[in-house]
C-alpha cells in the first residue's frame, strides 16, 4: 500500500482579519486620511458615472464604487517612491496613490479640502473626459491614467496586461537599492491570465519586490469566479511559487492596511514579492451608472448584502465608536467632497441650449494625433556617425559577423552599466546559442540574465524596466515567432506606452532576435518578422547587414530613446567582413539607408543577408543595378532621400526580401513607394519574396519557401523584360 505524505508549501498563506483590539490601536490621523480618502474617490467616481450617464465620458466608465477599501487601505501604508499600477478599473488605486503623494502628511476629515487634491481631481476627470488637460493629455481616458511624479506607472486596457510591467518597476528598485516596492493590482478574471503567473514565477524566482494585488470582486464582467477557478481563494495562486500570501475582507481598510504593512516588510527586507487578496464588490454594473442586477446575472439581494458592508460606512462607524468623529462631520465631509467633484466638473462641461457638453476649448488638438508615437531622436544630437568608406581607424577585414555582435555589446556593457541584458539561455552556453553574447556573463554577473522560458513576462518586465527609465534592457527571443507568445506586451504595451500615455514618457529598450530560414528549423523558429514589426505603432527596427554596420547601428539602438529591434540573421554570423579593431565607438544614424552599389538601370532595395546575395547575383547577371540596403526598416526610419533620388534615376523598383509574402515587408514598402513616387515610375513596383507558407523541416520544402538566389535572378529578369530588354 502506498505511503502518503502531506507536503506542505514553501511560503506562508495567511488570512488577516481585524479585531477590536487593531481598532484601538489604529492611528486616528490614519483611520481618518483613510477615511477622507474613500470619501473623495466615492464621490470622484460618482460624478464620473453621472457625467458617462448624461453621455459625456466617450468610452467606458468602469468605476469602482464599493471597492475603495482595497485601495486606499493599501495606499496609505506607501511611501510616495512605491510605485502602483492597475488594470481597466482603477480610478480609486489612481487617486488613492496620488492622494498619498499630494498629502504626505495625511488627510484630515474636518479640514478644507486643499488646492492640490482639487488640481488631482480635476485632472484626473478631464483625462477620463479625454481632454487635454488629463494626465495623458486625453488619450488615455478610464483605462489608461498614468502620473509618474505620484508613482501611478499607468494602467491598463488589457486584462493582466500591466502585471509584467509592475515587475520591470519592481526590478528597477531591487538594482537600485532603493527598498521601494511596486503593487500591481488586479482582479479575479486576471489571475487565470498567462502574464500573471508567468509574472508570479519570474518575481519569486528574482526576489522582486512586487505585491501582486488581487481584487476579487467575484464577477468578470457577469462571469462568476466559482464559473471560472475551481479554486476560488485567489492568493492560493502565491503558493504554487513559493510566494508569501495574505487572504482580506476588502470591505475592512484597516485589515487591508495591516496585511499590506507586513507585505511591504517582506518585499523592503528582500523577500521578494508577495500576494494580497482582498475581497470586495464593485456596486455596479462592468461598465456604466446600472447595478449588475440590471443586467441578469446576480440578484438585487447580493447587492444590497455588500451594500450593507460599504467600507466608508465602516470605518466611519469605528470613528464614531472611538469618538473620533460625529456623523455630523462624516455628513460634511461627504458634502465637501462632492461639491468639489460638482465645482471640477463644472469646469468642463457646460450648458448650452438645455444640453450638457464638454467644453469645446478643452478637446486635444486633432494635430496632437500622432505626436510622441516615437521620440524625435534628439538624443542623437551630436553624436560621431562613421560608415566603412570614411572610417579612418583601424579595421580587421575578416571579423566574425557574430563576434562583433558580443564585442560590441562588451563594449557599451563595459561604458554603461545602466545596461542589463535577459533572455533564455544568454547566460550559458558560451554566449547562448548562437555565441552572440560570449563573454558577458563573465564580465557582468549579475547584469546577464538567463530567463525562465516566459517571453511574455521578460519582454513585460524589460518594458517596465524602460519606462522606469533608470536602466537599459536588452532582451533575446532565441527567434523572432517567439514574438507572437509576447505579443501582448511587444505591440500592446511597449509599443504603445510613449503615445498613450500622453507622448512625453521614453521607452529606451533593444529587442535582439534571428532569422534562421535556412536552418532546418521549421514552421515556428522561421520568420522574418520586419513586415509584423513596420506596420505596428511605435517600434523602430534595424538590420545590419554587415560587421562594421552592426556596430554602429547597435550603439544607435541602445542610445535610442524607443524601442528599437535589431534584426539578425544566422546566415550572417559565420560570415566575415571589415570590422573596427578596437573603435566600437561610433554610431551608424537611424534613418539612414546605403547605397552599397551605383547603378542606372533598375534600384533594388534589400536587408539583412539577402544584400550580399542580391549583389552577387546582379554582379553575374551583368545588370547595371543600383543596390540600397535599407537598414533601417521602420515607417519614420525609412530614408525616403536615398530611396526617392535613386528611383528619380532608374525609374524601376524591385523589393528583395527572403520570408513568406503572408507577413511580408515588401508589400508594406512597394505601396508605400507606389504612393510617393508614382510620377518616377516607369513600371509597378516588382517584388522577390518567400512562398505564402511557413518554412518546413524538409530542406527541399525550405528552400522552395523562402526566396533565394534564383527568385532574385528572376525578379531582375522581370523588371528588365518590362524595359524590353532581356538578359542573357
Amino acid at each position: 500500500m502506498a505511503t502518503h505524505i502531506d507536503l506542505k508549501p514553501a511560503a506562508p498563506w495567511r488570512e488577516l482579519t481585524t479585531s477590536r483590539d487593531d481598532w484601538n490601536a489604529a492611528d486616528p490621523a490614519l483611520l481618518g486620511t483613510m477615511l477622507t480618502s474613500m470619501v473623495l474617490i466615492r464621490a470622484f467616481e460618482e460624478k464620473v458615472l453621472e457625467l458617462a450617464g448624461q453621455g459625456l465620458v466617450h468610452g467606458p466608465a468602469h468605476s469602482a464604487i464599493g471597492q475603495e477599501g482595497g485601495a486606499t487601505g493599501s495606499a496609505v501604508m506607501m511611501r510616495a517612491s512605491d510605485q502602483v499600477n492597475g488594470s481597466h478599473r482603477a480610478h480609486h488605486q489612481f487617486l488613492a496613490k496620488s492622494l498619498a503623494y499630494v498629502a504626505p502628511d495625511g488627510l484630515s476629515p474636518t479640514a478644507a479640502i486643499g488646492g492640490d487634491v482639487r488640481d488631482l481631481s480635476k485632472k484626473t476627470m478631464a483625462e477620463i473626459l479625454g481632454l487635454a488637460q488629463g494626465f495623458c493629455k486625453g488619450r488615455g481616458g478610464s483605462m489608461h491614467l498614468r502620473w509618474g511624479d505620484a508613482g501611478n506607472l499607468g494602467t491598463n486596457a488589457i486584462v493582466g496586461g500591466g502585471v509584467p510591467l509592475a515587475a520591470g518597476a519592481a526590478f528597477a528598485h531591487k538594482r537600485a537599492g532603493t527598498g521601494d516596492a511596486v503593487f500591481t493590482y488586479f482582479g479575479d478574471g486576471a489571475t487565470n491570465i498567462g502574464s500573471v503567473l508567468e509574472t508570479m514565477n519570474l518575481a519569486a524566482a528574482w526576489k522582486l519586490p512586487l505585491c501582486f494585488f488581487i481584487e476579487n470582486n467575484r464577477y468578470a464582467v457577469s462571469t462568476h469566479v466559482e464559473e471560472a477557478t475551481a479554486e476560488t481563494r485567489l492568493s492560493a495562486r502565491g503558493l504554487g511559487f513559493a510566494i508569501p500570501s495574505w487572504k482580506v475582507d476588502g470591505m475592512d481598510p484597516l485589515a487591508v492596511a495591516l496585511a499590506s504593512a507586513e507585505a511591504l516588510e517582506v518585499m523592503r527586507s528582500g523577500g521578494g514579492p508577495t500576494v494580497i487578496e482582498a475581497d470586495v464588490y464593485r456596486f455596479f454594473h462592468q461598465n456604466g451608472p446600472l447595478p449588475g442586477s440590471a443586467f441578469g446575472y446576480r440578484s438585487r439581494e447580493e447587492e444590497q448584502q455588500w451594500r450593507r458592508r460599504d467600507p466608508i460606512d465602516l470605518l466611519a462607524r469605528e470613528m464614531a465608536l472611538r469618538q473620533l468623529i460625529g456623523d455630523e462631520e462624516v455628513a460634511a465631509l461627504r458634502a465637501r467632497a462632492k461639491a468639489l467633484m460638482e465645482d471640477v466638473a463644472g469646469e468642463l462641461v457646460e450648458q448650452v441650449d438645455g444640453k450638457r457638453r464638454i467644453i469645446p476649448a478643452l478637446w486635444p488638438s486633432p494635430d496632437f494625433r500622432d505626436f510622441g508615437v516615437r521620440g524625435d531622436l534628439s538624443e542623437f544630437d551630436g553624436v560621431r556617425t562613421e560608415e566603412l568608406e570614411t572610417f579612418t581607424g583601424r579595421i580587421e577585414a575578416q571579423a566574425r559577423f557574430v563576434d562583433v555582435v558580443a564585442d560590441v555589446m562588451h563594449r557599451r556593457m563595459g561604458e554603461d552599466d545602466r545596461i542589463v541584458v535577459m533572455g533564455e539561455d544568454v547566460h550559458r552556453l558560451k554566449g547562448g546559442t548562437n555565441g552572440a553574447t560570449r563573454g558577458l556573463k563573465e564580465a557582468f554577473g549579475d547584469r546577464v540574465l538567463g530567463t525562465p522560458i516566459s517571453e511574455n513576462a521578460f519582454a513585460g518586465l524589460a518594458g517596465g524596466i524602460a519606462m522606469d527609465g533608470r536602466y537599459v534592457p536588452v532582451i533575446e527571443f532565441m527567434y523572432p515567432d517567439f514574438m507572437w507568445v509576447a505579443a501582448d506586451q511587444v505591440f500592446n504595451q511597449i509599443g504603445k506606452a510613449r503615445h498613450m500615455f500622453g507622448g512625453d514618457m521614453a521607452v529606451p529598450l533593444v529587442l535582439r532576435t534571428k532569422v534562421a530560414m535556412g536552418t532546418g528549423y521549421g514552421s515556428q523558429h522561421s520568420m522574418d518578422p520586419a513586415g509584423i514589426f513596420a506596420t505596428a505603432v511605435g517600434w523602430r527596427i534595424v538590420a545590419p547587414s554587415t560587421p562594421f554596420d552592426y556596430v554602429g547601428l547597435m550603439n544607435s539602438a541602445l542610445a535610442c530613446q524607443d524601442p528599437v529591434l535589431v534584426l539578425e540573421h544566422v546566415d550572417l554570423y559565420n560570415t566575415k567582413g571589415p570590422a573596427p579593431v578596437d573603435d566600437l565607438d561610433y554610431f551608424i544614424p537611424l534613418g539612414k539607408a546605403k547605397v552599397v552599389r551605383p547603378g542606372s538601370a533598375m534600384t533594388i532595395l534589400t536587408y539583412l543577408s539577402m544584400v550580399k546575395s542580391t549583389l552577387e547575383e546582379v554582379e553575374r547577371l551583368g545588370v547595371d543595378a543600383e543596390v540600397i540596403d535599407l537598414r533601417s526598416l521602420d515607417r519614420a526610419g525609412l530614408d525616403w532621400e536615398t530611396i526617392e533620388t535613386s528611383i528619380a534615376k532608374t525609374g524601376n523598383v524591385l523589393v528583395v526580401e527572403q520570408g513568406s509574402v503572408g507577413t511580408s515587408y515588401g508589400g508594406f514598402l512597394a505601396a508605400e513607394i507606389q504612393s510617393r513616387c508614382f510620377d518616377a515610375l516607369d513600371q509597378p513596383v516588382q517584388r522577390v519574396h518567400g512562398g505564402e507558407a511557413s518554412p518546413s523541416i524538409s530542406k527541399v520544402l525550405e528552400a522552395a519557401a523562402c526566396a533565394g538566389p534564383k527568385d532574385i535572378e528572376a525578379g531582375i529578369r522581370r523588371v528588365m523584360a518590362e524595359q524590353g530588354l532581356a538578359l542573357a
